[in-house]
């Protein structure tokens, strides 16, 4: 559903993502992790195409981001770590927005169905400007299902939630994999990935550590067996790579 080919992104001499080349398939949650200024944030968008790539190729629901970006921008949803809504638009308007950009045909049944499951029901009609940071990240959230997409791209998806709303969102991202979609993941919060995630990506300083499973990952660095944390693994590999300068080989299934 997700296909990366050889991303390679550059502003001017810094390179933010080498050589980077990664599937998501179908039912997948993918576990996008790194340290600030290893590449995140970069690859997340270009694979929404909100920036272009310097070199490679990203597929998503077989379509190329670059050649054909509307098609590719239909069968997607992306949620960035600091979602921007419309000040001036309700919370029920936001979704009447998306519904006529992407063409929804049973809008109005599946807007009241997300409000209700992220508690949004009593602010449909209160402005955005008007609602807390949880709030609006659920709002950016039910605006990102309302279409279906095949493929799902969320940064720090729980920024903001109160446990409920964790809860509910967590179950969402489960949800959204089990009929079918690609859902990737950053975040900084290892027991989220921990939790949720059926595939780990590694990066640092822009390049490919690990990319594979979470118990693969177990195998190759953790070093008190199978129940050894993510958190454990997440730190072998990085200062591993820094203590090399980034030089170890990538490690993939």
């Amino acid at each position: 559903m997700i296909d990366v080919r050889h991303l390679h992104k550059a502003y001017g001499p810094t390179i933010a993502v080498e050589d980077l080349s990664f599937p998501v398939g179908p039912g997948q949650i993918l576990g996008l992790l790194g340290p600030n200024g290893a590449g995140k944030t970069t690859t997340m968008r270009a694979v929404a195409g909100v920036i272009p790539p310097t070199r490679g190729q990203i597929i998503v629901a077989g379509h190329d981001v670059v050649q054909a970006p509307v098609a590719a921008k239909q069968a997607l949803a992306y949620v960035s770590d600091d979602p921007k809504l419309f000040e001036a638009l309700t919370v029920f308007e936001h979704l009447q927005f998306v519904a006529s950009a992407y063409g929804v045909a049973d809008f109005a049944a599946k807007a009241e169905r997300l409000l209700e499951q992220f508690e949004l029901t009593e602010q449909r009609n209160k402005l955005a400007q008007e609602l807390s940071r949880g709030m609006r990240q659920k709002v950016a959230v039910c605006c990102a299902y309302l279409h279906d997409p095949r493929a799902i791209v969320v940064d720090e998806p729980l920024t903001g939630l109160d446990p409920r709303g964790i809860r509910t969102m967590k179950q969402s991202l489960r949800d959204r994999a089990a009929g079918g979609a690609a859902v990737v993941i950053s975040s900084h919060l290892l027991a989220l990935v921990e939790d949720l995630c059926t595939d780990l990506l590694i990066l640092h300083r822009g390049r490919q550590l690990f990319f594979g499973g979470a118990d693969r990952a177990r195998e190759v660095f953790a070093t008190s067996g199978a129940d050894s944390s993510l958190e454990e693994v997440f730190f072998r590999v990085t200062e591993s790579a820094t203590e090399g300068d980034g030089c170890i080989p990538p490690l993939s299934r």
